[in-house]
């Protein structure tokens, strides 16, 4: 983008550079663009610990 890294996580470089990241990020520092964000509040009641891994 066109701004300064003082503005946005994916601003500075020369020219039209890429993001720079592992991932996009907004403004604020969060993960974007596909990341879940939100919480699943219909089923968050329900799960009481994690899943394990499934053993081979």
């Amino acid at each position: 983008t066109a701004m300064d890294p003082n503005s946005h996580p994916h601003g500075g470089g020369e020219g039209r550079s890429p993001i720079g990241m592992p991932g996009p990020k907004s403004p604020w520092g969060k993960p974007t663009l596909g990341y879940k964000t939100r919480r699943n509040k219909a089923t968050d009641k329900w799960i009481v610990r994690r899943r394990g891994k499934k053993r081979r």
